[in-house]
């Protein structure tokens, strides 16, 4: 299994609109073959920024659902948004 850690950093008056995506999006997502979880979290210091916090059973897994139409509609519409690069980190639990 692995955890997927997306930092996303949004411009300001984008917020709203980032959360009713994620909101319309999750219960795809979570349903996706081989999530096991996701989570959404925001920064208590920068109300811009935003984590998404995501368990998969294998590596496969996340690389097929980042190939997905899914994955591709979504972060279209997500990646204009942003106010500054996102950051991915993909990590296993030792």
């Amino acid at each position: 299994m692995i955890k997927r850690i997306v930092k996303m950093t949004f411009q300001a008056e984008a917020v709203e609109t980032f959360l009713r995506l994620f909101a319309e999006r999750q219960a795809a997502i979570r349903a996706f073959p081989g999530c096991e979880h996701l989570e959404l979290w925001r920064d208590q210091n920068d109300p811009h920024r935003f984590f998404t916090y995501s368990f998969w059973q294998h590596p496969d897994d996340l690389e097929t659902y980042r190939h997905s139409e899914l994955f591709r509609d979504t972060w279209a519409q997500t990646k204009i948004l942003f106010a500054a690069k996102p950051e991915a980190w993909s990590v296993t639990v030792q």
